[in-house]
């Protein structure tokens, strides 16, 4: 289901977001696909939780990145599109 690279980041805990949404992508696939046993796909649900946990994560930094960015005043240093920086 992995790649060495993103099975490597995911036992370090590393997994970016893109490696993860294209992990969950997978896994949602495979259990709509259905043909897996009981065992097989409680794994991949548990699995799929995971992923959506490290998304949300990802997610709500960027959220947190923008909206610190949309508060900055304009005339501070990267104060936002229309600054001089």
């Amino acid at each position: 289901m992995t790649d060495n690279g993103t099975a490597a980041a995911a036992a370090t805990g590393t997994l970016g977001y893109e490696q993860a949404r294209d992990e969950l992508i997978e896994v949602v696939r495979r259990l709509e696909a259905g043909g897996t046993t009981l065992e097989e796909s409680l794994a991949l649900w548990e699995r799929g939780e995971e992923l959506a946990k490290i998304c949300r994560h990802w997610l709500e930094g960027a959220r947190a990145r923008l909206d610190a960015a949309l508060a900055r005043p304009q005339d501070e240093p990267g104060g936002g599109p229309g600054s001089d920086d």
